[in-house]
């Protein structure tokens, strides 16, 4: 396994570099230095990704490396421009005790963070053997297919007219078009890169942002990849790629705001004021064009920090301009909020756990039935109490409140209102809000973390300034490796009480796409011409087979059409050569002269019993094309004209 990794690492390199390299450069020519430019660089190269993309697809230019390089080289010298016009060095006024200790603990986290995930994930060529992994495979094809990864046209890889974020499938099918990779390790570099580099750098700036302290932030760096809520669990549960990337995001976002009052080194109010609005509206692109909820809870966040800070300047504002200003920024957070959350299919989860339950879920850290992180909490749980007695981090606890409120209701209310109007634009999913923990719970137990050294410090006399730090740092890296390597990890299912017992990336023989399957799949191409339309049960796996093969395997995406012509190929497909009603079914999906057999599917959440798409051997109007195991191809040719 571990070879098949390495061997995969100037892919991971590439897609390290298309992601991390552009928005270095922008930001350093703008102003930026430091642990902001490296940290808020996803940020700039997943925003100008997306917005080129719709851009070319507006101007019908096709997408590709050439075009796309050139358009963020321009945006590159637009921020050299305003650089320039603004003047100065960006930089956060953060004295470190020791100038190599957070870049070394950074690096550690990166380690740990990538070895969690790379653990999990197991095989680089693995496949998320999920539902929503089918149309996001799929539409990675389908923009290398048609030369557009605009937002505005993704969507239509399932005969969809609608805005669909496409900033992370735009991305995945870059490194694609440099690397030559296959759809499936691009999208497993990817995984890495925002688990084990936009979020750990992320979180760590936060961190400093939060607290000030190089230190915490250390901590911070470290511990990033200690929790399952995130990032591991958005590429277990869906599999939420989008999510996973907009979430990883939203820390860097955070911290961008908080620390606008400490940057200093500009001379040229205006141009700075400019310049900075810009910054604020590439972080809100980057997160909106990955996944929009992600606005929500770095909107809230920094709506709570400018309520604490217009108090703490309630002296100079006066009364009625500070409840002024205040009323209408949270009018607009709940404006927003109530857009966005109207803006989905609604709740499709119902409340799975008790009033009580909950309370311990967020106060140990196991959310959605995760095994409860004693450790991390009773760090989480110290920081708590450092930061409520501490003015300037009180505003943070209230964000902890906030973000744990959302993961209260969607775990044990039912109202309508509230799985509609508040939690509407998650789908009320609590996979995805219990991902939202994280961003405030690792600042928190890295506060815990370097209060308690510092306090075991001052009581035992045993060690001074850094080297307590140093020990501390140590023995954090060391409880890390220890959950690494003893920690189990399953994904856990809600709606059932079950944990998977094994990575969701092994294609076992039951998995929802198992070997035998794919590569039938792999090898559609070599049985059907062309322009050949395949059917299958999409609960079975077969919707994989558009990416795999190119070849336009129907459905692409998890779910069955709803429609009654559909219904009668679910219950009778096998019976076409007797049951003329089959035939004219097949029509209203544009006679599909193929249909795989990958077994009657299964009953579960998303998934679906179809007995009419199996057992083809032997029933007229069948002919046997291929097989692999138990899986085979058929040709239809009972509707023959």
């Amino acid at each position: 396994m571990i070879l098949d990794w390495f061997a995969q690492l100037p892919v991971l390199l590439v897609a390290a570099g298309v992601i991390f390299v552009p928005g270095v450069l922008a930001l350093r020519f703008a102003g930026l230095r430091g642990l902001p430019m490296v940290a808020f660089a996803p940020l700039f190269t997943v925003a100008a990704t997306a917005v080129i993309a719709m851009l070319l697809g507006r101007l019908g230019v096709p997408w590709g490396l050439v075009p796309w390089a050139a358009a963020m080289v321009a945006l590159v010298l637009i921020a050299l421009l305003i650089g320039r016009w603004a003047g100065g060095q960006l930089h956060d006024a953060v004295r470190p005790s020791l100038h190599w200790l957070l870049p070394a603990a950074v690096g550690v986290g990166i380690v740990l963070s990538a070895w969690r995930v790379v653990a999990y994930v197991q095989d680089p060529f693995g496949i998320s053997q999920t539902n929503d992994a089918v149309f996001h495979m799929n539409a990675v094809r389908y923009i290398l297919e048609t030369d557009n990864a605009s937002s505005l046209h993704v969507n239509s890889v399932i005969g969809g007219r609608s805005f669909y974020p496409a900033a992370w499938h735009g991305t995945v099918s870059l490194i694609v078009l440099l690397t030559g990779a296959e759809i499936t390790v691009a999208t497993n570099m990817v995984t890495v890169v925002i688990a084990a580099a936009i979020w750990p750098l992320g979180i760590t700036w936060l961190a400093r942002a939060v607290t000030a302290s190089s230190d915490v932030a250390a901590y911070a760096a470290i511990l990033a990849g200690a929790l399952q809520t995130f990032p591991l669990l958005m590429f277990q549960w869906g599999v939420l790629f989008p999510n996973a990337l907009s979430t990883a995001m939203i820390p860097a976002a955070i911290a961008l705001v908080i620390t606008l009052p400490r940057w200093g080194g500009t001379t040229r109010p205006v141009a700075h004021v400019v310049r900075v609005a810009l910054l604020i509206l590439v972080g809100v692109a980057a997160i909106l064009l990955a996944q929009p909820a992600g606005v929500l809870p770095w909107l809230a966040i920094c709506a709570v920090w400018l309520t604490f800070e217009a108090f703490a300047r309630r002296a100079a504002w006066g009364w009625p301009r500070l409840a002024g200003a205040l009323g209408v920024l949270w009018l607009a957070v709940i404006a927003i909020w109530l857009y966005l959350a109207q803006g989905t299919s609604g709740s499709h989860w119902p409340p799975f756990r008790g009033k009580l339950a909950v309370f311990l879920d967020v106060l140990l850290n196991g959310q959605v039935m995760i095994p409860f992180a004693f450790g991390i909490s009773a760090l989480m749980l110290i920081g708590l109490v450092v930061a409520a007695r501490a003015a300037a981090l009180r505003w943070f606890v209230v964000a902890w409140a906030g973000i744990s409120t959302l993961y209260l209701l969607v775990a044990a209310i039912g109202a309508p209102l509230i799985r509609v109007g508040i939690l509407g634009a998650w789908y009320a999913d609590p996979y995805r809000i219990a991902s939202l923990a994280p961003i405030v719970v690792i600042p928190l137990a890295a506060i815990g973390a370097e209060a308690l050294v510092r306090g075991i410090s001052a009581r035992t006399r045993w060690s001074a300034e850094p080297t307590s730090t140093l020990v501390g740092l140590a023995a954090t890296t060391v409880f890390m490796i220890v959950l690494i390597l003893l920690r189990p990890v399953a994904m856990p299912a809600v709606t059932q009480g079950t944990y998977d017992r094994e990575s969701r990336y092994l294609a076992a023989t039951d998995a929802y796409l198992n070997p035998d399957e794919r590569q039938l799949l792999e090898s559609l191409d070599e049985n059907v011409p062309a322009d050949a339309r395949v059917i299958g049960n999409p609960s079975t796996g077969s919707g994989f087979g558009y990416f795999l093969s190119g070849i336009d395997v129907y459905p692409r995406t998890w779910a069955a059409p709803r429609t009654s012509e559909w219904d009668v190929l679910a219950a009778g497909l096998r019976d076409a050569g007797t049951d003329p009603t089959v035939c004219t079914a097949l029509e209203a999906f544009g006679d599909p002269e193929y249909v795989l057999d990958f077994g009657e599917g299964e009953a579960g959440p998303g998934r679906y019993l179809m007995p009419g798409m199996t057992d083809f051997a032997g029933q007229p109007g069948f002919e046997l094309i291929d097989s692999v195991g138990d899986a085979s191809l058929w040709r239809i040719t009972a509707c023959a004209q």
